[in-house]
């Protein structure tokens, strides 16, 4: 356990030192030169075009869907007669053909990108916003605050490394059990296993721009330690946690789905959600597998797009890849 945590850790850190630019780089910001190789990378250019599509699909498309996501077509038709083992396939007017409800999987898979695509964001947006709180005031504790405040960063990294030792999924299932299967549940469950990636991530960050040669003309000229760290130092070490949240992205909805799996996401099925459509699928697998097969392909891809880009966008920032 302790080599795991280790390993993480120092994965984390290297990641926060992505972001440190050179003193002899001069003439093209980071973002710029970050961007310009991006535009050059395979990766990234298949990575944003699924996320692209994702995106799309999720936003627009539960407006032209073809039948309602909960209306149960095939047993008012007398097609569907899953009690039988009979689940129509695809057809002219049903791409995906029908579930076990005789409902339209494809305006179900449609909707459920929606779903899935809320799940990640806000849940990254909880990791993202609680971790950077704490990494935030470590950060400026250990850099900027003196004795007191490595004590500060010391007492908040050690809650941080608690978190990282514990493996993040039996973490998630840890804290959505305790509060019960909702949605919302999944959310804070999913938001709280990437706070101490986040929390770490940006602290050494800012203890890198801490060193900077800014930071120490800004104290020399009697600027307050408060002003330097969130004027100067937090907007310099950001680039790192923007990547972080990109990959964030692709295992929170890779862990949501496993939540949703277990029974712990959403207890409305007839609110499609990738993962409630992939566990409500598992007692039909012998009668239509693609039940099974439709939202996983979907969680695979859009967690792959993510993954793409945010690998890309790493190497995009890397210092040592820079000319």
């Amino acid at each position: 356990m302790t080599v795991t945590t280790g390993k993480k850790r120092d994965k984390i850190d290297r990641l926060a030192e992505l972001a440190a630019v050179r003193d002899d780089e001069r003439g093209v910001s980071l973002w710029q030169e970050a961007f310009r190789r991006l535009r050059r990378n395979p990766a990234a250019i298949v990575g944003a075009v699924i996320l692209a599509l994702f995106v799309l699909v999720a936003v627009v498309g539960p407006f032209f869907v073809p039948y309602g996501a909960t209306e149960s077509i095939g047993i008012r038709e007398g097609v569907v007669k899953s009690g039988q083992g009979i689940i129509p396939g695809p057809s002219g007017d049903h791409w995906l053909g029908y579930d076990h409800q005789g409902r339209d999987v494809f305006s179900r898979m449609v909707v459920g990108a929606r779903q899935t695509l809320l799940v990640g964001v806000v849940s990254t947006l909880i990791g993202l916003a609680v971790g950077a709180l704490i990494g935030g005031i470590a950060g400026a504790s250990a850099g900027l605050g003196g004795r007191w405040g490595r004590w500060v960063d010391s007492t908040l990294m050690r809650f941080v490394d608690m978190l990282l030792a514990l493996p993040s999924l039996l973490l998630a299932v840890s804290v959505a059990a305790l509060l019960g299967a909702s949605l919302t549940t999944v959310m804070i469950a999913v938001g709280v296993v990437s706070v101490p990636v986040f929390a770490r991530l940006l602290r050494g960050s800012m203890i890198s721009q801490s060193n900077s040669d800014y930071v120490l003309a800004a104290t020399s000229l009697g600027v307050k330690r408060s002003r330097i760290a969130l004027t100067h130092v937090v907007p310099n070490s950001l680039a790192p946690v923007i990547v972080q949240a990109t990959l964030t992205l692709a295992t929170a909805i890779i862990e949501a789905a496993a939540l949703s799996f277990l029974g712990l996401g959403n207890p409305d099925s007839t609110i499609p959600e990738w993962g409630v459509m992939l566990a409500d699928a598992q007692p039909y697998l012998g009668i239509r597998p693609a039940l099974a097969i439709y939202p996983a392909v979907g969680i695979i891809v859009t967690a792959l797009g993510f993954t793409l880009l945010g690998e890309a966008m790493r190497e995009a920032l890397d210092p040592k890849l820079r000319k």
